[in-house]
């Protein structure tokens, strides 16, 4: 397959995938392993079976119930897999009597989606968040344990902090923890300064937001030109990217576009915690284009789970247009319905198609934004008349007897500086 467990091509991990089907948020416990599927070979494994017990829930101290467990076993052995991964997040009881019971490493799908963070995590702030939420997740999975994670052995799950051999007991781990506290404080602050300086620029900034392999690193690109990493993987990139774009040479209009990590249902609380400073670049945003994958179809479902996620982090009152992207493949009919966006596009990023329309609608929104002034501009005033050149879109200018007509889009304090030259023409 092409993705490989190891560096050096050793062989990939045969896994199976285990559920309780129960109700359980947006997705048919089908749709969930599919995700859970697409998850495990991410991180570079094998799937080679799926089973999954009915009931009204897991087992607080088991999961499944005796008799699906020893089923578990078997159907393992028979299938020659090296490990079982659980679409749910196991507490430390269950792991237990699943590794004792089926003789199998037992993962989650939290530390599961960790594992994939770790391995794509290319900046030393991804790097420091994914080792937080990893170090995170073993503090809470220590009780009653009394016996190194590392028992897991080698292969997925076991990046990040594994690798390094850290001793899992509560002490080394909180001093761990805080060490890097104290470096994410730091990139925090740096982050600050840069948004400041963003903020101050008075560029308009647009998130792109969305379920993971949506098509944002794509759209990004074709959007700014840029070069950023893009493959049909999940979470293929975490890293926030920024890029400053002009429309059309013409244009004096420039845009501030954000590419952020991708959503998932289920998504770790740990790094919901470690990444906060990163998604909540999305609550300085004018505008949220939120990137829809139309040829899915569970569109709906994750459509759902963005703005869920968007709730948590108390993101309101933002203007979202919703793209329904891979517009070339075949589409899910009807597409689903978004009472949260103002406008709803069709666009395929991969060929550029719909480009154009989506920055129409963004301008459209940016002037919004703001009001039309008229004003004559005397000529001592050079310094605010080359701001607002700078800072402003400028529809006309002329020069007069008296100053500098203009006729420009300007926000509240461009508004409140040219006030006394306003003149009505």
């Amino acid at each position: 397959m092409e993705n490989k467990l190891y560096d050096n091509n050793e062989k990939a991990e045969k896994v199976v995938l285990i559920a309780v089907d129960f109700e359980n948020g947006y997705q048919s416990v089908d749709e969930c392993l599919d995700e859970l599927q697409d998850l495990a070979e991410t991180a570079g494994a094998e799937v080679v079976g799926r089973m999954v017990q009915k009931r009204e829930a897991p087992s607080r101290s088991m999961y499944f119930g005796k008799g699906k467990t020893e089923e578990l076993k078997y159907y393992c052995e028979t299938l020659e897999a090296d490990a079982v991964i659980c679409d749910d997040e196991l507490n430390p009881s269950q792991t237990d009597y699943l590794e004792k019971n089926t003789g199998l490493k037992i993962m989650d799908r939290t530390l599961l989606i960790l594992d994939i963070f770790a391995k794509h995590a290319v900046s030393a702030e991804g790097k420091v968040q994914v080792e937080l939420a990893q170090l995170r997740y073993k503090s809470s999975h220590l009780t009653g344990r009394g016996r190194e994670m590392s028992r897991l052995g080698g292969g997925i799950g076991t990046r990040g902090p594994g690798e390094k051999k850290l001793e899992t007991d509560r002490r080394r781990i909180a001093d761990r923890i805080s060490e890097l506290n104290k470096s994410l404080k730091e990139i925090e602050e740096h982050r600050s300064v840069i948004r400041e300086k963003r903020l101050k620029s008075q560029t308009p900034i647009i998130a792109l937001i969305g379920y993971t392999n949506a098509g944002k690193s794509t759209l990004m690109n074709a959007l700014t030109g840029s070069d950023v990493l893009c493959e049909n993987k999940l979470f293929a990139t975490l890293d926030t990217t920024t890029r400053k774009i002009k429309p059309t040479e013409e244009s004096r209009l420039e845009y501030m576009f954000t590419d952020t990590v991708g959503f998932i249902n289920k998504l770790p609380h740990g790094l919901i915690k470690a990444f906060r400073s990163t998604l909540e670049e999305v609550k300085y945003a004018d505008i949220l284009i939120h990137v829809a994958d139309a040829s899915n179809p569970n569109c709906g479902e994750q459509m759902k789970v963005v703005y869920s996620l968007l709730d948590e982090l108390k993101i309101k009152d933002v203007p979202v247009i919703t793209v329904f992207n891979k517009t070339d493949k075949e589409i899910v009919t009807p597409l689903p319905s978004d009472h949260n966006a103002e406008y709803i596009l069709q666009i395929s990023a991969k060929y550029k198609k719909g480009i154009d329309t989506l920055l129409d609608t963004v301008e459209k929104i940016v002037k919004s934004f703001k009001t039309e002034v008229k004003a004559l501009i005397p000529y001592n005033e050079g310094n605010l008349l080359n701001n607002v050149y700078k800072n402003c879109e400028i529809v006309e200018s002329s020069h007069r007897q008296d100053g500098t007509f203009i006729k420009a889009y300007v926000n509240e304090e461009y508004k409140q500086r040219l006030q006394k030259f306003e003149v009505k023409e």
